[in-house]
């Protein structure tokens, strides 16, 4: 079972929660137990599990991942001029997985899935991969 969704971003760094539609693609496709791979094929963007519940933590992430790969740097030699993004996209990493029990994934009180974007504002594609047990 694989499914893909494009998303739009609105800024060139932005933390998008996607939990509900992997959640709800779970639930149409019946899965009770199992992993849930989510999987960002972008260079410049990634997947991460964090706290969904205050939102100053995204903001806090974003800015400290400015504060560690800031966009502008004066030896940084890729043409496009977007190495910060590619830094940060390999830090968060390309795909996360969650276990699927009781056919719902097995996050922490305050955690959720979020697509970050850190080259738009883009379309962007995600895909969730499900393995049943």
């Amino acid at each position: 079972m694989l499914k893909k969704w494009t998303i739009k971003t609105v800024k060139r760094d932005e933390m998008v929660e996607i939990s509900h539609e992997v959640s709800k693609f779970i639930l149409e496709q019946g899965v009770e137990k199992g992993i849930a791979l989510i999987y960002c094929p972008h260079t410049t963007a990634g997947i991460t599990i964090n706290e969904n519940a205050d939102p100053d933590v995204k903001k806090d992430m974003i800015r400290r991942l400015d504060e560690l790969y800031p966009w502008n740097h004066a030896a940084d030699r890729h043409l496009e001029g977007n190495t910060a993004a590619h830094l940060k996209a390999s830090t968060v990493g390309s795909s996360q997985q969650v276990i699927i029990a009781n056919g719902e994934l097995l996050l922490g009180t305050w955690q959720g899935i979020y697509f970050c974007e850190w080259d738009g504002p883009r379309t962007r594609d995600f895909y969730v991969k499900l393995s049943v047990n």
